[in-house]
């Protein structure tokens, strides 16, 4: 009964911490304030980088959203950097280009000769940067599509703020399914806190399917050395080193018209294998809040995962339990309502409460597998 008690203390611990820190985030996330971009010269050049691989279902799609955007034309240049593509995602963009003059393809086989690496995407953003024109680098998926004022805010924000490094949000598109509505829920929270928290100046924290950053600023950090041997982190990783060598520079671009959406993952496997490639990079962040954060979302996980086994000993924990988790749910719905409302998903939140056993599942288990396991990610496997 000792130790029993002792799980009971310890998870109600790691609760109120836990629920000072989303009281934390929604507080940061209500002060924002939306980007209304004064007048603008429009003279920032940018090159948009779309590694992909077997993206021929998608390319087409948001190689064109980007070749239409509502900027000038000679200021900006799409790279695709084509990742050992066995589909037609190559001939697709070979295509296009006979349309735009302003879309590049490179095939990283080529460049690679037949090398092996653990990080290919960060293999084919530094050699398209090496190739690139543009004074800013923008990152995006090859599943992503974004409207036509998606350049255009960011070009409006440089000029406004001179920034080193910008993050912006990126959505799941509701399919329907149960599964795509718990990742759009989930990531609802994600993109939620990065704004919240990369305003606020508390987290180093981003998506690459959505942000650009000054290709000098790049070169200045060493670009991914010292990353590149990790098969995800082009992001985070990324912008922590430029944030280190560039304080105050590091901005959010708060604004509906910057927001990139993309598809969610199509099954559960595919879904975890996402989540676990993610979480394989947080023992590798310099940035300690980011890793306190970390460990203390994955402790509270881990206990309410596990703490329905003592109502094997005593019934009354099990009254505890839910108690908890009412108490979590609570707590996050304070932050998430106002984020599903920016974001335009307000009505999938009658489903969070539905959503809380599989949420707390998935989270142990993609940070245990991140850290101890392996993965496949574009039918390779990671380790």
């Amino acid at each position: 009964m000792i130790w029993a008690n002792i799980v009971l203390g310890l998870t109600t611990l790691f609760l109120l911490v836990y629920a000072i820190l989303i009281f934390s985030y929604r507080k940061w996330f209500l002060q924002l304030a939306v980007f209304k971009p004064a007048s603008a010269t429009y003279t920032t050049t940018f090159t948009i980088i779309i590694p992909a691989r077997n993206e021929e279902d998608n390319i087409k799609d948001c190689v064109t959203a980007i070749l239409e955007q509502e900027y000038p034309k000679t200021l900006f240049e799409v790279i695709v950097v084509d990742d050992h593509s066995t589909d037609a995602t190559a001939q697709i963009v070979t295509g296009l280009q006979e349309q735009y003059a302003n879309l590049k393809l490179i095939k990283l086989a080529d460049v690679l000769q037949g090398k092996l690496l653990n990080a290919y995407k960060k293999k084919a953003i530094d050699t398209a940067i090496a190739q690139s024109s543009g004074d800013w680098i923008m990152t995006t998926d090859a599943d992503c599509t974004m409207g036509r004022n998606w350049i255009s805010s960011y070009a409006a924000y440089i000029e406004q703020y001179d920034p080193a490094f910008v993050a912006a949000a990126v959505i799941f598109k509701n399919t329907g399914s149960f599964i795509s509505i718990f990742q759009c829920l989930d990531f609802i929270s994600l993109q939620g806190i990065t704004a919240a928290s990369v305003s606020a100046g508390f987290h180093s924290m981003c998506n690459g399917a959505n942000l650009a950053y000054k290709k000098e600023a790049f070169h200045a950090v060493g670009g991914f050395k010292g990353i590149d041997n990790i098969a995800s982190g082009d992001d985070m990783l990324l912008m922590h080193k430029i944030k280190k060598q560039f304080p105050g520079k590091i901005g959010y671009l708060f604004t509906q018209s910057a927001i990139v959406s993309t598809l969610p993952m199509p099954d559960w496997k595919s879904f975890l294998n996402q989540r676990i490639r993610w979480a394989s990079k947080a023992d590798k962040y310099n940035d300690k809040g980011i890793i306190a954060v970390l460990a203390c979302v994955y402790m509270l996980n881990f206990f309410l995962l596990f703490f329905p086994l003592l109502g094997f000993i005593c019934t009354h924990y099990l009254l505890y339990w839910l108690g908890l988790l009412c108490i979590k749910t609570i707590v996050e719905m304070t932050f998430m309502i106002p984020a599903a409302q920016f974001f335009g998903q307000q009505r999938l939140m009658w489903w969070f409460p539905v959503m809380q056993p599989f949420h707390i599942a998935y989270t142990v288990a993609a940070g245990w597998l991140g850290k101890f396991g392996s993965y496949k990610w574009k039918e390779r496997k990671v380790l």
